[in-house]
């Protein structure tokens, strides 16, 4: 019987790798969603004085963006702290589709993906 020589999860060292990564991209998260929550706590403080001279349509849409973006910056940040857990887990890395390793230069794109590029091509096509 042939032994597989395909691995199942990335080494200490690879995950300590990856933990720098993620650790780097989540401080950065975190500095790019309190700007947005100080934008817009300004907003809030100072509703007369709008947005340097917007008008009031251009100023909520402003507030909306700076709303959105947030929010998206929070599921980011929830995202890289789910991958953290996964590498305390050494679980990190691994498709949870196919159960396969996900591509070291997927990881570094996506630091947070759950899903291989084929299983993730497979969910489109369904």
């Amino acid at each position: 019987m042939a032994e597989s020589t395909e691995k199942s999860r990335y080494s200490d060292n690879e995950l300590a790798e990856f933990r720098e990564l993620i650790e780097g991209k989540l401080a950065k998260a975190q500095q790019q969603l309190n700007f947005y929550l100080q934008q817009i706590s300004e907003l809030a403080d100072n509703p007369d004085s709008k947005l340097k001279g917007l008008d009031d349509a251009s100023s909520t849409m402003e507030s909306e963006r700076l709303y959105t973006n947030a929010a998206r910056q929070r599921k980011l940040i929830r995202h890289l702290e789910n991958a953290l857990i996964r590498i305390e887990n050494k679980v990190y890395g691994v498709c949870r589709e196919t159960g396969k390793l996900i591509s070291k230069e997927r990881l570094r794109a996506v630091p947070h993906a759950t899903l291989s590029i084929a299983a993730k091509q497979n969910r489109k096509k369904r």
